[in-house]
């Protein structure tokens, strides 16, 4: 039986993609391009620094990653300048659906796993004012390793103590899901762009920094195990869940 359900923060929660506004004031006509390249590096830097041993904390990946983002385009912004724009990460801007969903999931535990830093995973749920809809929100860095590693999904049974497969781990990001299920958790994935609605804008001819963003990491990966819910939005999930639990609790005949 699921007795919590935990879940990812950055593009399951929150919208990565808010940080956009900040970008786009920062360097009018280049914010789309410096969104989507800074998650990706950030994303990658995270699984480097992982295999090579080199662990550094959230908020300094984030930073090295958007001080590579920048260095593309010729610019050598101070440190006070990354920190600054870096903070957008804290800011960001939760689905319309996130408070709902976790209003309606209680009494189960309600937990959140991040690769964030615990003063930004601090900063952002409180930014959001959704400080009180959690019973723990957990940072990889207890561990010093990101998330898909064994170690950092470990840490959810360490903190709610509970077993993996007492635990619904809810994620959006590809890599997230096949770490998390590979661990032994169920899986809910939240397919927000179906690969149908991609394709159609891809024959557009409309190829933007963005579009390559919903190729990269809003589908479902090949390499992993497949999840076992798959659904929407978040605002789908507490009904699914209701409807899993009341069918296995239900007599047979």
């Amino acid at each position: 039986m699921i007795k919590a359900v935990v879940f990812d923060a950055y593009g399951t929660l929150f919208d990565v993609q808010s940080v956009a506004d900040a970008t786009e004031q920062a360097y009018p006509g280049r914010g789309e391009y410096i969104t989507q390249v800074w998650r990706q590096k950030q994303l990658e830097y995270s699984w480097l620094r992982a295999l090579m041993g080199r662990y550094a904390d959230f908020w300094s990946v984030t930073r090295e990653a958007l001080a590579y983002t920048l260095g593309t385009l010729g610019l050598e912004p101070d440190e006070a300048f990354l920190a600054d724009t870096a903070q957008a990460y804290n800011r960001l801007t939760p689905y319309p659906d996130a408070a709902r969903c976790l209003a309606e999931l209680a009494p189960l535990k309600r937990a959140i796993l991040s690769n964030g830093a615990p003063d930004m995973l601090r900063a952002l749920v409180a930014n959001a004012g959704l400080a009180d809809s959690f019973d723990a929100v957990i940072s990889v860095d207890a561990k010093r390793v990101f998330k898909p590693h064994p170690e950092a999904y470990a840490l959810v049974e360490e903190v709610l103590g509970v077993t993996p497969a007492e635990v619904l781990f809810v994620s959006s990001n590809g890599f997230d899901v096949g770490g998390a299920k590979a661990f032994g958790f169920r899986v809910a994935r939240v397919a927000r762009l179906p690969r149908e609605a991609l394709a159609r804008e891809l024959a557009s001819g409309a190829i933007t920094p963005l579009t390559v963003f919903k190729a990269l990491r809003m589908q479902e990966e090949t390499y992993a195990e497949a999840p076992d819910l798959v659904v929407p939005s978040l605002g789908d999930l507490p009904r699914l869940i209701g409807e899993a639990t009341a069918a296995r609790l239900a007599p047979a005949g």
